[in-house]
């Protein structure tokens, strides 16, 4: 492993990824530290202002003022430590967020775009937004609590072990009543609850999106009660879930917050006081001390219970981030190459998403320029996956794919994109002006030629009825269906005029006037360019020059239409079913 590589594996740890914060962290620390010790002055400056009102023989005066002004000097210190403190850890997680943001903007940019396919957008949204925003309480307020909740007790017990060190012991009890129960917080019980418990509150999420999203279909077409049915389903799991979680927390919770609440520690004081000033050990001016510091000495176990969640929660996120981050990118070669031409070859490839499974088994497949190849196949059968391949959404792996006889690993991924475009069933259009979304692969492309590949893909009309035409913003001033999507991300296609075109399902969403119009668009830019489509419906695999039929991840039968279905092999069976199976 090279000097980069060690590098850029370390930055894709937790300690990785804020390490390039660690100067901002020291300064916080060392802010909160100084503002919690000084904190403690007001405190002492009771206690000796107790003590010295309360011993015998005249009040030194002096002695009082010095000890209100320090008192007072300590207060103005802790509010300006303690400012600062915190302003430099809000602008600290501003620097952190920013820099996550960044970090996942540009990892997203080299992923491989097949495993960005499998993921859903609003799982990449969460990370990107709302694990980022979880990271806040972990850096603004955290390390300033904890710094806080464990130098001032500690300060304090240094103070009150100078004072007497037996009630000292004693008023620990709380403490270690309360330490005890931590680790049954931690068992691989509640573990196990608290991952149940998450995948419950993702579960519950998820139904409530479905049934809030899918209401005006249910209703339109029936099936309230069923939905409804699961819908409740769903949350009488989640209670269930949750009522395991809290039945096994609710004893240790209620047990610690008994053992720190003020009134349990005060007792465990008085009592203990009480006894060592009834034998003579302990002077009554002494116990003052140990019942002012002595509720602070609870402060770091309360810290750990009331921080606990928010920290295993930010925790949580930045583990989600990190695995973001951590993904390989596609290799680059470090000499592209040129490819000649721009025929197809796919030789031996196997490719398989999990090691144990493979989902393409020996594909071996010519695409010649100036021809259009059908894919088809039962579901399951690895079509999309073998599409997928084409614009290097994955590498093979096994076997290899050659674009005008160049293998595409050889092949830089800017050019790969000047050569293939793709259209899949999965539509993503930007939050911006429609022209824009069509000339997404040719930003220069003046209006003329925006328009002309919108009339080609027959979606022309339905702009012009849009509020400001080509102009309109997707999803701020319109929204479009899912079959005009899909027409949008065809003229997207035919405006890019590449000579690899990749259709997956692409007219699935569309009316048969629009695949009509689509297809004839197809014929008339059809060139010497290659033309690759799965689909289902018969008119457009009467078109193709070539079907291939996959199954189970291999090619079981291929030929032109009309002969497949004529020599009544496992193409025309498939299709008998598959005709059989759509309304008449």
């Amino acid at each position: 492993m090279t000097t980069a590589d060690l590098a850029e594996a370390e930055h894709t740890t937790v300690a990785g990824l804020l390490r390039p914060h660690a100067g901002s962290f020291a300064a916080l620390v060392i802010l909160q530290v100084i503002g919690a010790v000084a904190g403690l002055a007001p405190l002492l400056a009771v206690v000796e202002l107790g003590r010295e009102l309360l011993s015998p023989g005249p009040v030194d005066r002096g002695h009082v003022w010095f000890v209100v002004l320090a008192g007072a000097a300590g207060l103005l210190v802790r509010l300006l430590f303690t400012a600062a403190s915190s302003g430099i850890g809000h602008l600290l997680d501003g620097q952190v967020q920013l820099a996550f943001r960044r970090r996942l903007a540009a990892q997203l940019g080299r992923v491989p775009i097949g495993w960005l396919s499998r993921r859903r957008t609003g799982e990449l949204a969460k990370v990107v937004g709302e694990d980022v925003s979880a990271v806040h309480p972990f850096i603004a307020h955290t390390p300033g609590e904890l710094v806080s909740a464990f130098v001032v007790p500690l300060v304090s017990l240094v103070y009150l072990f100078a004072v007497d060190w037996r009630l000292t012991l004693i008023t620990l009890i709380p403490v270690v009543l309360a330490v005890a129960l931590v680790p049954l917080m931690m068992t691989a019980a509640r573990q196990r609850e608290q991952r149940e418990f998450d995948a419950a509150m993702g579960r519950i999420a998820g139904s409530v999106v479905e049934f809030v999203q899918g209401i005006a279909v249910v209703k339109a077409f029936g099936g309230a009660d069923r939905t409804h049915r699961k819908f409740l389903t769903a949350t009488d799991e989640f209670a269930d879930t949750f009522l395991r979680w809290a039945r096994g927390l609710a004893p240790i919770a209620a047990g610690m917050q008994t053992v720190l609440a003020p009134p349990f520690v005060l007792l465990v004081v008085l009592a203990g006081g009480a006894v060592l000033i009834g034998s003579g050990g302990l002077a009554p001016a002494d116990l003052l001390p140990f019942l002012l510091l002595g509720l602070g000495l609870t402060a770091p176990v309360a810290a750990l219970g009331h921080g606990f969640d928010d920290m295993q929660a930010a925790w949580r996120a930045v583990g989600r981030i990190r695995d973001v981050v951590a993904v390989e990118p596609l290799p680059e070669p470090a000499r592209p190459l040129v490819p000649d031409g721009h025929r197809v070859e796919l030789r031996g490839v196997r490719f398989g998403y999990d090691a144990d499974r493979e989902v393409l088994r020996g594909i071996d497949l010519v695409l010649e320029p100036g021809t259009v190849t059908a894919i088809v196949g039962p579901s399951g059968s690895g079509k999309s996956t073998l599409v997928q391949l084409l614009p290097r959404f994955f590498d093979p792996t096994g076997g290899s794919i050659t674009l005008g006889g160049v293998d595409l690993r050889e092949l830089g991924s800017r050019r790969l994109y000047r050569m293939v475009s793709f259209v899949f069933q999965d539509i993503r259009l930007l939050r911006a002006s429609v022209a824009d979304n069509i000339a997404l692969a040719v930003p220069h492309a003046g209006r003329d030629q925006v328009v002309r590949a919108a009339r080609l893909a027959n979606v022309h009309d339905r702009i012009m009825e849009l509020p400001r035409g080509y102009d309109t913003v997707l999803g701020e001033e319109a929204g479009l269906s899912r079959g005009e999507a899909q027409r949008i991300a065809i003229a997207r296609a035919l405006l890019a005029d590449t000579p690899v075109l990749v259709l997956d399902e692409a007219t699935a969403f569309a009316d048969p006037q629009t695949e009509q119009a689509v297809r004839h668009a197809l014929a008339t830019l059809q060139g010497d360019r290659t033309i690759v489509v799965i689909a289902h419906r018969l008119e457009t695999i009467a078109d193709a020059d070539t079907v291939v039929m996959l199954d189970d991840g291999a090619i079981v039968e291929r030929g032109i239409p009309a002969e497949l279905l004529n020599r009544n092999g496992r193409f025309a069976a498939f299709w008998r079913s598959h005709r059989g199976d759509e309304p008449r």
